[in-house]
């Protein structure tokens, strides 16, 4: 779990670095800020259109090959945007990036399914996920203090070395996944053989679902369309702070790189620690409704502050910390509820339907604040719109769900291991539902 967690920070680093690197390319390179929302959104362009072939390809060659594959090949995508010269090929290895990375999270989920049973998933796909919130700890000041301190390092530019020690980990990273990770229980050096037996016979007793459901029966599933709107709100409220947060600071008042990326910092600091307590209590209640839509309320009063008090630095930071430790939050507990509604390979199509809805809001969210920056010189519009399709996501939780969503399955979360099913993720099932 740790090299995962390592994996999918640098994951998140390389796809959010631009909104440092933005501090110093954007004007040497003429690059307005809808150019530079552009090109933050193409990334989820060709990571939509790749995720699922790069996922049926996983199924094919295996977690270990493949999962190195993605990393080594986004590491050296990352890296080349140092030679970007123009709009056109920032627009160009955005793309390239978004397709190299695709496939990589869907890839690490399906992979922990191999490994652990039913019931540590929740508290595995929490840790997991605290990734995020990893990235921006160490991500902020680590990219502030490049871009300041090797700014005109060997006549290249603070941004451009930002690219390339940052692209540079993924890379390795990719060879100690390829040289370490195993692929099976029965293929772990580090375990002996009563261990070996003792896993597989707890991943071999967990209940199976016969369910056979065709993609068209998620289709017809109104549920499956209210978890693609709600799951669209929650994605734009991460990729607004993602990609958005630093230019935030700078306009507050904070002009010094380094300590952009030390204030930076800070929100990601509080959810790493809220993220845990929230999941914690969740768990130990069962209760998961008023937990997600509380999750969801707090990235609209955080967008909310953020647009009122754009101008006082401390205050930005309390209302960013909200934001981002309720929609954080809210991605573990998200995923636990549509496989409560969805079976067999109607639960791989409508989870895929979901999951690429859900990346659109990549698409739209910092291409509309750079367009709304433009326009109006402030970003305060296009955070108030985020609120507000923050706003509706918690509406969706608590009015528009199925009630089955909501009970509580008999032993903490009964699932199914999951499965893939034409090389598509199938998420955990629910035990005894059908639908």
């Amino acid at each position: 779990m740790p090299l995962f967690v390592a994996c999918f920070g640098m994951a998140y680093l390389d796809r959010v670095n631009i909104s440092f690197a933005k501090l110093q390319m954007q004007s040497e390179l003429g690059l307005s800020d809808a150019a530079y929302g552009l090109g933050a959104s193409i990334f989820f362009i060709s990571y939509l259109v790749f995720e699922i072939p790069s996922n049926m390809i996983l199924a094919r060659v295996g977690s270990r090959l493949w999962i190195a594959r993605i990393m080594i090949s986004w590491g050296i995508a990352s890296a080349l945007m140092m030679f970007v010269k123009t709009e056109a090929w920032f627009y160009v290895l955005r793309f390239l990036l978004g397709m190299f990375e695709a496939g990589f999270v869907p890839g690490a989920v399906y992979y922990f399914t191999q490994w652990f049973p039913a019931k540590q998933r929740g508290r595995i796909n929490s840790f997991f996920f605290t990734s995020i919130a990893l990235c921006g700890i160490l991500g902020g000041p680590i990219s502030g203090a490049i871009m300041k301190y090797m700014d005109a390092v060997g006549g290249m530019h603070g941004w451009q070395w930002l690219f390339l020690l940052e692209g540079i980990p993924s890379v390795v990273l990719g060879f100690v996944v390829m040289a370490w990770l195993d692929d099976r229980v029965e293929d772990a050096r580090w375990l002996n053989d009563d261990e070996k037996r003792i896993l597989t016979a707890s991943l071999e007793a967990e209940p199976r679902s016969g369910s056979t459901h065709s993609f068209s029966v998620a289709l017809r599933q109104p549920s499956t369309y209210v978890f693609s709107v709600i799951y669209l709100g929650l994605a734009m409220g991460i990729y607004g702070i993602l990609f958005w947060m630093p230019q935030l600071v700078k306009t507050a008042g904070t002009n010094d790189t380094f300590i952009i990326g030390l204030i930076t910092m800070l929100p990601y600091l509080v959810a790493l620690v809220g993220v845990t307590l929230i999941a914690r209590s969740s768990d130990r209640t069962g209760e998961r409704k008023w937990h997600l839509a509380g999750c969801a309320l707090a990235g609209v009063v955080g967008y909310v502050m953020c647009g009122i008090f754009g101008n006082s630095t401390v205050m930005l930071v309390v209302g960013l910390s909200v934001a981002a430790t309720g929609i954080i939050a809210s991605f573990g507990l998200f995923w636990i509820l549509p496989a409560r509604v969805m079976t067999g390979v109607a639960a791989a199509g409508g989870l895929a339907l979901i999951n690429s809805v859900g990346q659109l809001g990549g698409v739209i969210g910092p291409y509309m604040v750079g367009v709304v920056r433009d326009t109006t010189g402030s970003a305060d519009a296009a955070l108030y719109a985020i609120a507000g399709v923050c706003a509706l996501s918690a509406g969706l939780i608590v009015w528009c769900l199925p009630k089955r969503v909501y009970e509580r399955a008999s032993s903490d979360e009964a699932v199914t291991s999951s499965l893939a099913v034409d090389g598509v993720l199938v998420p955990p099932l629910v035990a005894g539902e059908r639908n």
